[in-house]
């Protein structure tokens, strides 16, 4: 069996990490070629930022802990469909074709009990639509009205890649022109054990990594040249969201043009937070810096406070939907080191010295990853809008059965919103009816009331399960 290149020992040698070589004689020629390659790529410049983090977790880990005494909500302007302006604004974004956007989708759906990339899951309650046909289906209804495509970057994972290109290539990319799609790999981070510092294997010819997360995003995008995609096609205005939440309003006049009238290099989407338990992260001011403080650093206290009208005194939740301008992400993406690294304690899965795989029963290694929501407190302007939950947030998170965020949670949100802009526009549901709005072809309220118009429907009404389409002009 023959030796480990001079060049490669030299590498594991030099970090202090022989161990990856452990196994280098039990493994065949492609073993030994997988191994070598990947130990190739590893940013070690990188992996030693991560073991110092992994060796002070609780101090160095995160950006210093904030004091939010004297913090607060920010305004909100609500997206509600009643400031003129702003859609105004964004409707002229659209027609211009100056919006691209980013779908956050390297998740598996493991979680869910799914054996595939998470946007296949099929959550459509009358259809069994995809989260990618959803969701891709809309943006295809946002180039059918305004003329212009919304060109579509994809992040996915290692583990999601090969399948989600297939999807699409199977689902003919969702009514989507190929030629406006942009699929590109998430990047990824070694797992460190927490107690010596040793980066894992879990096979013998693989370091054990993961997603290092969506904050990952921007270096991932701009690696692939996505940023420059983005720059040849006309994009100034660059919308991320993610690939669970079938009600994402991510392209969505209202919000691109307050987006556009208050010059911010970020404008991000939240709703209100009611419950101080609710598993959310928050949007905060304070000193003039707005910024995301994740619901495990916000003390049960602070959480809790009222405002004087009953609302949480922080009560501006999350929901991963941004909007960038595109000079602005290029700016951050060109300065190492712009989203600082988190660090979480997890079971990560590793080969112990004699080879076994070993799924420890506790925390037992460090994973490392980024947040978007990081690149706020370096805009100079940051805009907040906060939409309805029931009109742009429906999170799926948890498996079959779970009290919140389920697959049954999701699929009612999505029928009871069908079932109320049906009504909006004149056309009613009989009760106990499972309706769903089809995204690909009906957009908005003006969709409906056009299709409520010429009797798309007959008598305006509707008494079986159905997928409501407005095909015609």
């Amino acid at each position: 069996m023959p030796a480990p290149p001079a060049p490669l020992l030299d590498l594991v040698e030099s970090a202090g990490q022989p161990q990856l070589l452990a196994f280098w004689d039990r493994l065949d020629a492609p073993g030994r070629s997988r191994l070598q390659a990947q130990l190739q790529r590893l940013d070690w410049s990188q992996i030693a930022v991560c073991r110092r983090l992994a060796a002070d977790r609780g101090a160095a880990a995160s950006p210093p802990p904030l004091s939010l005494e004297r913090a607060s909500t920010p305004h909100c302007h609500q997206l509600d469909g009643d400031d003129g302006a702003a859609i105004a604004a964004g409707r002229e974004m659209l027609a211009a074709g100056s919006v691209g956007a980013v779908l956050m989708a390297g998740g598996q759906g493991t979680r869910l009990g799914f054996d595939g990339p998470k946007g296949t899951f099929p959550i459509g309650p009358v259809s069994g639509a995809s989260l990618f046909e959803l969701l891709l289906g809309r943006l295809a209804a946002v180039a059918k009205r305004y003329g212009r495509p919304v060109p579509l970057a994809i992040m996915t994972s290692g583990a999601t890649d090969a399948a989600t290109r297939e999807f699409l290539e199977q689902r003919r990319y969702c009514g989507l022109d190929p030629d406006a799609v942009w699929i590109f790999r998430q990047g990824t981070l070694p797992a460190i054990d927490a107690g010596t510092g040793k980066l894992l294997l879990d096979a013998p010819d693989r370091v054990a990594v993961a997603p290092d997360g969506h904050g990952g995003m921007l270096g991932a995008l701009t690696g692939s040249g996505g940023l420059d995609w983005f720059a040849g096609r006309g994009i100034d205005t660059v919308v991320t969201f993610q690939v669970d939440n079938p009600l994402a309003r991510s392209i969505d006049p209202e919000f691109l043009g307050h987006h556009r009238l208050s010059d911010a290099d970020v404008t991000t989407q939240v709703v209100a937070k009611t419950d101080p338990a609710e598993r959310v992260g928050v949007v905060v001011v304070q000193d003039g810096v707005t910024r995301v403080v994740e619901y495990s650093d916000l003390p049960e206290s602070l959480a809790a406070e009222r405002l004087a009208d009953g609302r949480l005194r922080f009560h501006a939740g999350s929901i991963a939907i941004h909007a960038f301008r595109r000079e602005f992400l290029e700016h951050t993406a060109a300065a190492a080191d712009s989203l600082p690294l988190h660090v979480a304690h997890k079971k990560v899965p590793f080969l112990d010295e004699a080879g076994r795989l070993t799924r420890p029963d506790r925390p037992n290694a460090c994973k490392f990853e980024r947040f978007i929501f990081d690149l706020m407190p370096l805009a100079n302007r940051v805009t907040v809008a906060e939409v309805t939950a029931a009109e742009g947030f429906a999170p799926l998170k948890n498996p079959s059965g779970s009290p919140s965020d389920s697959p049954e949670s999701v699929r009612l949100a999505v029928v009871a919103y069908a079932r109320r802009h049906l009504a909006a526009a004149g056309i009613s549901v009989a009760d106990g009816i499972d309706v769903e709005l089809d995204t690909a072809t009906i957009l908005d309220d003006d969709d409906l009331r056009k299709l409520a118009a010429v009797g798309g429907l007959p008598g305006n009404s509707i008494d079986r399960p159905m997928v409501v389409r407005a095909d015609g002009d």
